[in-house]
């Protein structure tokens, strides 16, 4: 039976594909002579094609961003409680574009894809991504919808790197540029963390050194313990606690017992790595953060970052959050500093959550929601 959807939804909407036939030289060096993204829209684009507004997504996230592909969905896309009529991101005054990155999983040519080379997956064959290389093919899907520069670019966590990077890339195409719990560079913690969650996949007898479709097999273990790896860090040990406590699943500390004692939050970590190695490609998680790790806005600017942002000509929104611990408030005011040494416009927030790295995606956060729908009611379209 199917349900009546929120009134305040984007409501049933449905992927688009288009096809790159001009090859793209990638930052690594080969090119990618053909490739596909895939990607949604929601609300109109105006008659000047001034309102357009790009999403950027994360690490795990795609271009399913908003409303239901079907009205028996379970689940509505990933920034629903942010985009939709009345939202911060109004599809009564936006046209917004979610793109899935080249090198993902959900229907952009990546490591599943076809190589036409060898009639097999591409698998570990396929070319490492830079952030810069989303930026660019992103160019040519604003380029194939005719928009000539965006209303704003909004990303949070490595989407917010991409709306930096666009901010340097393509000055002229970008009004506002708005990043969420994001920085100009990972700290050697953050980098760690990355390469222990790639050893997890890389160390799985299932993997074959990233060709797991050529022999049928998925290496399911490694990714779920790799995304049981970043989920403790997306999370707060304050937001942790509230949630699950040091209360049991099953078992007893009873003297006398033999039954092994389980936690809630070991349970609830298992399902989350088990459900998302179910529609998570290994080799996709291993390009992206890759790309996470190599990211480092002001290096080819003699690491001056303020000179980096220098060439930016948009107004800019930076958002952090107390709890925060692998993108801090400290690295969100790293970018606030480096932008008013470039005497760019700058809004700082500072939200006081206990949703860790995760609170950019999570509802019910009135400062967040307060903050980002003003700015974004002042972006002029």
């Amino acid at each position: 039976m199917s349900k009546s959807l929120p009134a305040n939804s984007v409501g049933i909407v449905e992927p688009k594909a288009l096809e790159f036939d001009e090859p793209l030289r990638l930052a690594c060096g080969r090119t990618l002579e053909r490739y596909t993204l895939v990607y949604e829209t929601y609300g109109q684009l105006n008659a000047d094609k001034s309102n357009a507004v790009l999403i950027c997504h994360a690490l795990s996230g795609h271009h399913h961003a908003a409303g239901y592909h079907s009205e028996d969905d379970a689940k509505p896309g990933w920034w629903e409680h942010y985009i939709g009529p009345g939202k911060p991101l109004d599809t009564e005054r936006f046209f917004i574009v979610c793109p899935n990155n080249l090198g993902g999983c959900h229907g952009s040519t990546g490591p599943t894809s076809i190589n036409p080379a060898t009639g097999q997956p591409w698998g570990s064959d396929f070319p490492a991504m830079r952030v810069r290389d989303w930026v660019h093919s992103q160019a040519r899907l604003a380029d194939a919808l005719g928009i000539g520069q965006w209303a704003a670019i909004v990303g949070g966590s490595l989407g917010g790197m991409q709306a930096m990077r666009w901010a340097l890339e393509y000055p002229e195409r970008v009004r506002h540029c708005v990043v969420i719990a994001s920085s100009m560079k990972l700290t050697a913690q953050n980098i760690a963390f990355n390469e222990t969650a790639r050893q997890a996949i890389q160390s799985d007898p299932d993997f074959h050194d990233g060709h797991y479709l050529r022999h049928g097999t998925l290496p399911s273990s490694g990714l779920s313990v790799a995304r049981m790896i970043g989920h403790i860090t997306y999370l707060s040990d304050d937001g942790m606690g509230k949630k699950f406590g040091r209360e049991l699943r099953s078992g007893s500390f009873e003297q006398g017992t033999e039954e092994p004692v389980e936690f809630q939050i070991q349970s609830y970590l298992r399902y989350q790595g088990s459900n998302f190695s179910k529609g998570f490609d290994a080799n996709t998680y291993i390009l992206m953060t890759r790309a996470l790790d190599y990211f480092d806005l002001a290096r080819e600017y003699g690491d001056d970052s303020a000179a980096a942002f220098a060439h930016a000509q948009c107004r800019f929104l930076v958002v952090s959050f107390t709890s925060d611990w692998r993108f801090a408030p400290e690295r969100s005011r790293e970018i606030v500093n480096a932008l008013m040494a470039a005497n760019r416009d700058v809004c700082y927030g500072e939200i006081d959550s206990h949703y860790g790295h995760d609170a950019f995606l999570v509802p019910g956060q009135q400062r967040y929601w307060d903050l980002f729908q003003s700015y974004m009611r002042n972006v002029e379209v």
